[in-house]
């Protein structure tokens, strides 16, 4: 079975503006070989991961929504 989202944030594939370097992660999860977050603190990462969708542009209660569903990630269950 293929991925069609990352595991660490479950960006769909579809939407990853970026090259994607791994089967599991998107661009902005994995680059140059290994996670850009290489920790196991959950809030720590859904807090980076809201303040980089705002960033981008996107609204805040969206980016708020998407940031409560990582913790359903393959990455982070059970953390």
């Amino acid at each position: 079975m293929t991925n069609t989202q990352c595991e660490s944030c479950l960006m769909p594939f579809s939407k990853d503006p970026g090259q994607r370097e791994s089967e599991k992660y998107c661009s902005f999860c994995f680059k140059n070989g290994k996670l850009c977050y290489e920790g196991n603190d959950l809030k720590e990462f859904q807090k980076a991961s809201y303040e980089a969708m705002v960033k981008k542009g996107m609204n805040k209660y969206l980016a708020r929504f998407y940031t409560f569903l990582i913790r359903f990630a393959p990455r982070w269950k059970g953390k």
